[in-house]
């Protein structure tokens, strides 16, 4: 046994304590559907086993199902499959048998308005959240939806429109009787919360001060009468009561995108955000000086848009939206994802109000992903990025275990990573999932080919791996 490995298993009394509990709190939150984005409380977790290493279109295949293109991540509950697409005038929401793959039910519904977003963005990259009553899904160009297990709709909650330049792609979650939904844009953001069963509002908070980002909140129950509703922001991270929406406490957090989604590992809240430690733009003065060609001291769409790197996000920095960039524009968008960043855990304790230096129990800022969330699996958090770099870390210390690439699996990673059986499943975009060997010293199992893109984090449950492509959902399973 090598010293990074007894670093890790010979613990104190009080880290066995604490890895126990948190086992003990995955495990019984895994024994639930994979029903939203990413799982039982997005942990990315199931308990599941019997899971296959290897897979593609020609093997260990239970079902391929051609469904229309859309972003969002496939959720499971029961024998029911529940994804959402859009096409042409139509967003789309469609329901599945898990295992055959056949249609049970798609609603197609009229889109309210046409809400722009950045070509990597789609008007479905939001994931539906689902429970033994139906499915609820979230439409930027419509709003919050739910259906029943046959596909009648129960109730609808109009939603927008939104500024946000990039569009919107934070999912809802459902919990203690409610529907919640971060909603950040360039002004304007919020938190809101309907009643499950009849849609109707039950609390709403701004959030002052929260740009754009497209975070996915989190349940965290530090004590058995208390439950916080945790929210990943653009500036700072966040805790609301679930009942209220009341603010509880708040950490100041930079983040160039906030994604993803917090986990939680006992008392202590796991997150990692890309940011920087210097303005990530040069200075307005120096930009006027290059591209101002007018010289009437802003910046037109036309002098903007031969910048190298920038030309296409015209419309982020834009915020007013009347084509010209001035000072305050550029200055804002100059100085976003500056600050505190990095994978880092936080101890709230019960604290009120902005929380001290000492909640922060460490920060590591390499190699943090940008779009992927972190997972935290078996003791081991493990954070993967575009490249194929895979780093894994010990979370009680934030100590480096190890750092690696998937050698055959390269390219960008949107999707998250996912584990159970003790495998950890990485997606790339180019259609590659690696299977890992999880550990402190994780291996490369094997790379799986789809021959398709792949957007959307894969979902698992009862042994079956359901994988999203562009033009369709897979099942996999060990041959039987």
């Amino acid at each position: 046994m090598n010293q990074i490995t007894q670093r890790l298993f010979l613990r104190s009394a009080f880290a066995s304590a604490l890895l126990c509990f948190w086992l003990s709190v995955v495990s019984h939150q895994a024994d639930a559907q994979w029903a939203q984005f990413r799982g039982p409380n997005g942990s990315g977790v199931d308990s599941s086993v019997g899971y296959p290493v290897e897979f593609s279109p020609t093997k260990n295949v239970a079902w391929k199902a051609t469904v229309p293109y859309g972003q969002s991540s496939p959720v499971v509950v029961g024998t029911r499959l529940y994804g959402t697409a859009s096409a042409a005038e139509s967003l789309i929401i469609f329901c599945l048998d898990t295992q055959t793959g056949r249609e049970l039910w798609r609603r197609n519904l009229k889109r309210e308005r046409v809400q722009t977003a950045y070509k990597a963005n789609d008007p479905a990259s939001p994931t539906p959240a689902a429970d033994e009553r139906g499915v609820v899904a979230f439409f930027p160009e419509l709003g919050l939806i739910s259906y029943d297990n046959s596909g009648k709709e129960r109730w609808r909650y109009a939603l927008g429109p939104f500024k946000n330049f990039y569009g919107m792609s934070g999912s809802p979650i459902l919990a203690g009787g409610l529907v919640v939904l971060v909603c950040d844009q360039v002004s304007g953001s919020f938190v809101i919360a309907l009643d499950r069963v009849t849609g109707r509002l039950r609390w709403k908070t701004d959030r002052p001060g929260a740009s754009i980002g497209w975070s996915t909140p989190t349940i965290f129950r530090p004590e058995a009468n208390r439950t916080e509703l945790i929210v990943l922001g653009s500036s700072r991270l966040d805790a609301y009561d679930l009942a209220s929406g009341a603010s509880r406490w708040w950490l100041p957090l930079a983040s160039d995108g906030s994604m993803g989604t917090p986990v939680v590992y006992g008392d202590t809240l796991m997150v990692s955000t890309s940011g920087s430690n210097q303005p990530g733009l040069p200075t307005f003065a120096s930009m006027l000086e290059k591209n101002d060609k007018d010289k009437d001291g802003r910046l037109s769409f036309q002098e903007f848009r031969d910048i190298q790197d920038l030309g296409e996000h015209f419309g982020w920095i834009d915020e007013n939206e009347d084509k010209f960039i001035v000072g305050a524009e550029w200055e804002k968008a100059r100085v976003y994802g500056q600050g505190e960043w990095g994978a880092i855990a936080v101890r709230p304790g019960n604290a009120r109000g902005q929380l001290p230096s000492t909640a922060v129990r460490w920060r590591v800022q390499k190699n943090i992903p940008y779009i992927p969330a972190p997972l935290l699996y078996q003791g081991v958090y493990y954070l993967v990025k575009s490249g194929g770099i895979i780093t894994s870390l010990d979370p009680l210390t934030g100590s480096i275990l190890k750092q690696g690439r998937s050698p055959n699996a390269l390219g960008e990673y949107y999707a998250s990573p996912v584990a159970a059986d003790g495998k950890v499943f990485l997606a790339n975009t180019e259609g590659k999932i690696t299977v890992l060997k999880a550990g402190a010293e994780w291996e490369v199992l094997a790379v799986n080919e789809m021959g398709d893109e792949i957007s959307a984090t894969p979902a698992l449950n009862n042994g079956r791996v359901y994988v999203r492509t562009r033009g369709a959902i897979y099942c996999f399973r060990v041959a039987r």
